[in-house]
């Protein structure tokens, strides 16, 4: 049975760097629809002392999600040194699809089929898909990846992530300053070396009373246009569900592997709070019985890049691989976790071992 292994990224980060101030002039309103009566300023220094999330990117309006996917598998390719003709699927794994500047999802056609007419692939063998599942969809998709190529159906695919939430968020609601826009892509292809690439995943879809901790929902100002809906986010309730759930899905999956978390180089984590990042790595440790650890494991980049949901991992995992993040580096032989947990509520994870 082959194996799936990574033989190409790219990613691309917005050129406009959002940070506080240009929250300034907002109104925001708490859950129950209350004006929060404080200064904008005080909200917004509490906020970055919770999340850490000084600056995020956000795309300009002649740009779209399916646009920076585009850059971001471009440079994927080039990285693999491939012929796109040879790619037998393109995933794209989103939230919203093609946003438009005026914030309405486009999904016909699909963003997969979007970026293989801008990569100029003629090649009809080569299937286009969409990945619907959260912010865990990247990771979702990868797994998926590792199917086809393990059931004989593939050899190479590009799997891409790209969201531009920037354009669906409530302008009055102070989660609006965690998300941020971005694109991240790999390519894998199938190998006959053993013990190598994706050696383990696990995935849990938790859709009961978890269905709408994050949902769609008209503007928290009942004074605004109510016919238009943003991301909305029961923000205590993913914290308590991912700080619960998360921990125990990524030891579940290490021990897949065969392997214990001594054994793990770098923990890939999606970025959506720095505090909930913090308290899962260090809830996981304490499942090995492990109180001091070395906090490199879990690299950071929702201080500068917020988050940017399915294209955090693998924009992480492309400056990581370039060289482009201080003080960080894959290791030959070595292994990493990339997890996720968003909307469903669903949790996944990968353990990945290079070559």
């Amino acid at each position: 049975m082959p194996n799936t292994i990574i033989i190409g990224s790219g990613s691309y980060l917005p050129n406009r760097i959002v940070g506080r101030d240009f929250f300034l002039n907002s109104e925001f309103y708490a859950e129950d629809g209350q004006k929060i009566d404080k200064p904008a300023e005080e909200t917004i220094s509490k906020f970055v002392e919770i999340t850490e999330i000084e600056n995020r990117r956000f795309i300009e309006d002649d740009l779209s999600n399916s646009k920076i996917g585009y850059e971001a598998a471009k440079k994927a390719i080039e990285d693999a040194k491939i012929d796109p003709e040879t790619l037998d699927y393109i995933i794209y794994a989103s939230n919203f699809g093609e946003v438009t500047v005026h914030g309405y999802s486009d999904f016909m056609p699909n963003m997969a089929a979007r970026v293989k007419n801008q990569l100029g692939i003629k090649n009809r063998k080569c299937i286009t898909y969409d990945m619907m599942f959260g912010c865990p969809g990247w990771v979702e998709a990868m797994i998926l990846a590792d199917h086809f190529i393990k059931a004989g159906v593939a050899k190479n695919i590009l799997v891409i992530g790209g969201e531009t939430l920037s354009r669906v968020t409530d302008p009055h609601d102070r989660n609006r300053m965690i998300f941020a826009d971005g694109a991240g892509a790999v390519v894998v292809t199938a190998t006959e070396q053993e013990n190598v690439g994706i050696i383990a995943h696990n995935t849990i879809c938790d859709n009961g009373p978890e269905l709408n901790y994050l949902a769609n929902g008209p503007s928290i100002n009942k004074d605004a246009e109510q016919s238009r809906l943003y991301v909305r986010m029961q923000g205590r309730k993913i914290y308590e569900y991912a700080l619960k759930n998360v921990p125990a899905a990524i030891k579940e999956t290490i021990e897949d592997a065969n392997l214990s978390i001594e054994d793990i180089d770098k923990i890939l984590i999606h970025q959506a709070n720095a505090k909930m990042d913090y308290a899962m790595i260090e809830r996981l440790h304490k499942l090995y019985d492990i109180k001091e650890y070395n906090h490199s494991i879990s690299p950071m980049t929702i201080q500068e890049f917020g988050n940017s949901s399915v294209a955090t991992i693998p924009t992480m995992f492309d400056l990581i691989v370039k060289g482009k993040m201080e003080g960080h580096s894959f290791q030959e032989k070595g292994n990493i976790v990339m997890t996720s947990v968003g909307a469903g509520m669903n949790i996944n994870a990968i353990v990945y071992r290079f070559p």
